[in-house]
């Protein structure tokens, strides 16, 4: 069987942003209050909050059609590490109810997303030429 690594970084893309864009839209509707609230308690300005928007509906939306696929990635790692200190950080050493890792879903938005960064968009993207595709 022949490997098509470009259609595997296309999926890739697609699955991981495309999941992560939907938590951007809940936000769209729902607002951001609850992560005002944490940055706020934190002793960070809470108007950082609406980095949330950056980090989860820009940066998703240009590693999906791959338009600078490895600085969106980096926003999307950030967002992601962001989102386990603010929210997750007491469940970093812990299990949950059906025996694996707390914070699996975070862990792999994380991680994709910076192989992404190292990977690039691939052949199937709107841009590949340019350093930060």
């Amino acid at each position: 069987m022949e490997r098509n690594n470009q259609l595997g970084l296309l999926l890739t893309r697609v699955i991981i942003a495309g999941t992560m864009l939907v938590y951007g839209i809940s936000k769209l509707f729902s607002g951001i209050g609850f992560i005002e609230g944490l940055m706020a308690k934190m002793g960070v300005p809470s108007f950082l909050g609406y980095g949330v928007y950056v980090g989860e509906i820009m940066a998703p939306c240009l590693i999906i059609i791959g338009f600078r696929t490895r600085l969106a990635a980096l926003v999307f790692a950030i967002n992601c590490l962001t989102a386990i200190l603010l929210t997750q950080l007491p469940s970093l050493f812990t299990m949950n109810a059906f025996g694996g890792w707390s914070l699996d879903l975070l862990a792999i938005y994380l991680f994709l997303s910076i192989a992404l960064f190292f990977s690039g968009g691939g052949k199937y993207a709107i841009s590949n030429t340019h350093p930060w595709d």
